[in-house]
C-alpha cells in the first residue's frame, strides 16, 4: 500500500489535472481536501478535454472519489459540473462520488459579500474569483457555517440560519446589499438537498478503512503552496491551507501511511490576480511565455502573470510542503528559447535572501539574480523517453533537482495523458 498527496509548488496553474489522472492508473480511491470552485483542473482524455473545479479528477476514470471536509461545496456549482460531465456520458452516482458530512457550504450571501468587499476594497486588492470562498471559510472558522449535514435537520437549519444572518445582513445593510430573510435561504437550500443527499458519507471513516485495507489513496489538493493562507505569499493568497498537511486535516486520516508528497511544477512561472511576483516579466518574454503556454486561467479566463522559473519560491515550497519529489510540466513551452534564465537569489538593500522575506512590504524592490541557461531549440511535444529530450532539456531539469533537493519524478510533455516520462513512481516510493 502506498499513498500520494498532490499539491501545487507555484500558484497554482501547474497542471495538476494531468497528473492526478496520470497517477489515478493506479489509485483505488481519489479525494480532493481543500479549496472549493475556485481551482479548476483541466483533463485530456481519450481527445476529450474535461474541465473540473470540485470533482476530484478521478471520476473521468471511474475511480471510487471523495470530496472532504476541507473543501467548501457550492452546491450548485457541484450539481451543474455533474450534469456537464454526464453529457460527456460520465455517470456520476454514489458509487463513485462520497462528500463529507462535515464539509462546509457556500452560500449566495457568500459570493454576494465576496464581490462586495473587493469592489469596495481600497488600497490593496487580492484578485478574488468573486465565487464566495473567502466568506465560507470565515463562517466556518466563526462557527456559524452552514454544513452538508446541517441540510437535513429542519429545525437546526433554520436556527443555524437564524445564526449565520445575524452576522450577515449588518455587514450587508453597511454595503449597501438587500439585507436576506431566513425563508429565502432555505429554499435555496431546499433546491439541492435531495440532489446531494445520496451523496453524503462519513467520508473520513471509509478513508481509514481503505488504508486499513491496504489500497493506495491519491490525495489531490488545489491551487498551489504560494497560495496558503499561512505559508503563502500573505495577503495575496487563498482562503485554506494547500501545504501537503492539509490532506490529514481535510479528510480526517490522521495519519497517511507510507506517503509520497509530490509537487507539480511548471517549467517557467505564473500567476492569476494581485500579489508579489520578483521573476514576472512584464516585457516580451512574458508574452510569448503566455501565448506559447495559452496561459488562461481555468476558472475565470483571466489571463496570468507569466515570468522565469523562481527556484528560491521552489526550494520554499519543497522545504515547507515536505516534498519528496516533483512533476514537472510544460518543458515545451521553452522550446524556441535561445537562453532560459532561473532565480537562485534575491538581493535588498545589500543583503541577500534565500526565501521571500516577509518584513519587504515593497517586493518590487527585491532584485533577483539570475543563472542564464542554454536553450535547446528543439521540440520536446510529446516526448515519451527521457533519452530523446535535447541535451540542455537535461541539464535544465538537473540544475532544478541540484538546487531544490528533490528529484523530478515525473515530466510531462503535453496535456495528453501519455506524454509523460515516468522517473519515479510515487505509488512505489
Amino acid at each position: 500500500m502506498s499513498n500520494v498527496i498532490v499539491i501545487g509548488s507555484q500558484w497554482g496553474d501547474e497542471g495538476k489535472g494531468k497528473i492526478v489522472d496520470w497517477l489515478s492508473y493506479k489509485a483505488d480511491a481519489v479525494v480532493r481536501f481543500q479549496g472549493g470552485h475556485n481551482a479548476g483542473h483541466t483533463l485530456v482524455v481519450e481527445g476529450q478535454t474535461y474541465k473540473l473545479s470540485l470533482l476530484p479528477s478521478g471520476v473521468i476514470r471511474g475511480k471510487k472519489s471523495f470530496i472532504g471536509n476541507g473543501v467548501v461545496l457550492d452546491l450548485k456549482a457541484l450539481q451543474n459540473e455533474i450534469k456537464t460531465l454526464e453529457e460527456k456520458n460520465i455517470k456520476i452516482d454514489n458509487s463513485i462520488l462520497a462528500i463529507s458530512q462535515s464539509a462546509p457550504l457556500i452560500m449566495s450571501y457568500h459570493q454576494e459579500l465576496d464581490k462586495a468587499r473587493e469592489s469596495e476594497l481600497n488600497g490593496i486588492k487580492i484578485g478574488t474569483t468573486g465565487r464566495g470562498i473567502g466568506p465560507a471559510y470565515e463562517d466556518h472558522v466563526g462557527r456559524r457555517a452552514l454544513r452538508v449535514c446541517d441540510l437535513f435537520n429542519k429545525k437546526k437549519l433554520s436556527d443555524k440560519i437564524e445564526n449565520a444572518l445575524s452576522h450577515h445582513n449588518p455587514i450587508r445593510k453597511g454595503l449597501g446589499i438587500e439585507e436576506l430573510n431566513k425563508n429565502t435561504i432555505i429554499s435555496e437550500i431546499d433546491s439541492y438537498s435531495d440532489f446531494i443527499k445520496p451523496f453524503v458519507k462519513n467520508v473520513w471513516d471509509e478513508l481509514f478503512k481503505l488504508q486499513k485495507e491496504n489500497k493506495n489513496i491519491l490525495f489531490e489538493g488545489a491551487q498551489g503552496a504560494l497560495l496558503d493562507i499561512d505559508h503563502g505569499t500573505y495577503p495575496f493568497v487563498t482562503s485554506s491551507n494547500t501545504v501537503s498537511a492539509q490532506a490529514s486535516i481535510g479528510t480526517g486520516i490522521g495519519l497517511i501511511e507510507n506517503c509520497f508528497n509530490l509537487g507539480i511544477t511548471k517549467s517557467y512561472l505564473t500567476r492569476v490576480g494581485e500579489g508579489p511576483f520578483p521573476t514576472e516579466q512584464s516585457n516580451e518574454i512574458g508574452e510569448k511565455l503566455g501565448l506559447l503556454g495559452k496561459e488562461f486561467g481555468t476558472v475565470t479566463g483571466r489571463k496570468r502573470r507569466c515570468g522565469w522559473l523562481d527556484l528560491v519560491l521552489l526550494k520554499q515550497s519543497v522545504n515547507i510542503a515536505g516534498l519528496k519529489g516533483l512533476a514537472l510540466t510544460k518543458l515545451d513551452v521553452l522550446d524556441s528559447f535561445e537562453k532560459i534564465k532561473v532565480c537562485i537569489s534575491y538581493s535588498y538593500k545589500g543583503e541577500t535572501y534565500k526565501y521571500l522575506p516577509l518584513e519587504i512590504e515593497d517586493t518590487s524592490q527585491i532584485i533577483t539574480n539570475y543563472i542564464e541557461l542554454d536553450g535547446w531549440n528543439q521540440e520536446t511535444k510529446g516526448t515519451r523517453k527521457f533519452s530523446d529530450l535535447p541535451k540542455n532539456a537535461k541539464t535544465y531539469i538537473s540544475f532544478i533537482e541540484e538546487f531544490v533537493g528533490v528529484p523530478v519524478a515525473m515530466l510531462s510533455t503535453s496535456p495528453d495523458r501519455e506524454d509523460t516520462i515516468l522517473f519515479k513512481d510515487p505509488f512505489n516510493n
